[in-house]
């Protein structure tokens, strides 16, 4: 099984029957920087330990959230330090599901809801509930094939939800919509705002091809050439830096866009900005929009997957087509030049994350399915 073993936190879980918490395992691939990630970890920390007694197992290395982790005091379980999943993280996940029986599955993330189902399966976990949080998640997760696998499915977006219910036909019983919850940063939001000379764009996502940097590039070069003050600053880290960085150097913007690494707390950034964009072709419903419209910044985005129920477009901030860098610089040239619906967007992004998409709205919907699915007992 090579040098990594599973390093357990607590006691094997099996207890007296039907007495206890619920045993519950959030199983995640990585702690890599990811609004999967932090959603998940931020709603284990949430749930009452008394009624659901929560572990972290992960299936491969990427550790970034693990000081956030920490500080929530977590358990955690490896399963494997390797780079990518692989077979010893499959044979350990099958131990370890048979040696913890296990009342309770939440699988986060493409590759865990395929073996987190198929392993569970054949290991009699209990109860098995899948999440879908990206636009292209249900076709990778093979929804066709293993949607019977999971005895319900949580989505964090209306357009996914209603891609399991029409293309997959999963009973409606089994499926959920659950948005992804913030809490909005205390004090004052974003000062600058209304400010005549704006000066920088921000994007928040990891370089993957989902994310369509490309496009962003293409439609920053446009802007740049009529707003030479402005600034883009590209937040994360991926399999696609280098190609991302070979364009920006190609158009010749090498000093006009700052590559800057994921960190644990993201608000210092939007602070820092103006305006934040995103312009990806596939979606969910995006973690770093809400963030960003908690800290009081309009967006321009891409109207794919859940964006448009969180981008109300004309209210909270511009939409535009996918990979249509065209429309997406004029719509960047249009609140670069307005400095009053800057502010009027960002002042009704913060109050619709704030009233419809809370932290604890969050939690209380994901903690109503749990109680429904297992009621709310542990293993008999």
């Amino acid at each position: 099984m090579g040098e990594h073993r599973p390093r357990e936190t607590e006691g094997n879980g099996r207890g007296t029957p039907g007495s206890g918490p619920v045993k519950t395992v959030f199983l995640l691939q990585d702690l890599k920087f990811g609004g999967t990630q932090r959603q998940a970890i931020e709603l284990a920390s949430r749930i009452d330990p008394s009624r659901f007694s929560i572990r972290l197992w992960l299936m491969a290395e990427g550790d970034d959230f693990l000081p956030r982790v920490g500080e929530l005091k977590l358990p955690v379980h490896w399963l494997s330090r390797e780079k990518r999943v692989g077979f010893e993280s499959l044979v350990n996940l099958w131990r370890s599901l048979l040696r913890e029986r296990i009342d309770l599955l939440v699988l986060w993330t493409v590759v865990p809801n395929i073996w987190g189902r198929i392993l569970g399966r054949l290991t009699g976990t209990r109860h098995i509930v899948g999440t879908c949080r990206g636009g292209a998640s249900p076709a990778r997760q093979h929804e066709g094939l293993l949607s019977t696998l999971a005895d319900h499915h949580i989505c964090n977006s209306t357009a996914l939800g209603n891609a399991y219910l029409g293309r997959y036909r999963v009973p409606k019983t089994r499926v959920s919509v659950i948005p992804n919850g913030i809490d909005a940063p205390p004090g004052p939001h974003r000062v600058h705002a209304a400010s005549s000379n704006p000066g920088v764009i921000l994007s928040v996502a990891r370089l993957v091809p989902d994310k369509d940097h490309d496009t962003l590039i293409r439609a920053f070069d446009i802007v740049a050439r009529r707003h030479p003050g402005v600034e883009l600053r590209i937040v994360g880290d991926g399999p696609r830096r280098q190609a991302v960085e070979n364009l920006v150097r190609r158009a010749g913007l090498s000093q006009r866009v700052r590559f800057l690494p994921g960190r644990l707390d993201p608000f210092p950034l939007y602070g820092e900005s103006d305006i934040f964009v995103l312009s990806s072709h596939r979606e969910g419903l995006p973690n770093v929009i809400l963030e960003a419209m908690a800290a009081g910044l309009p967006v321009v985005a891409s109207a794919v997957g859940g964006i448009p129920e969180v981008v109300r477009h004309g209210r909270t901030g511009w939409l535009v087509p996918s990979e249509d860098p065209g429309a997406m610089a004029d719509a960047l040239e249009r609140l670069l030049s307005d400095g009053r619906t800057r502010s009027a967007f960002g002042d009704a992004g913060r109050r619709l994350v704030e009233e419809e998409y809370s932290m604890s709205r969050m939690v209380r919907c994901h903690v109503e399915i749990f109680e429904k699915i297992t009621g709310g007992r542990s293993r008999t």
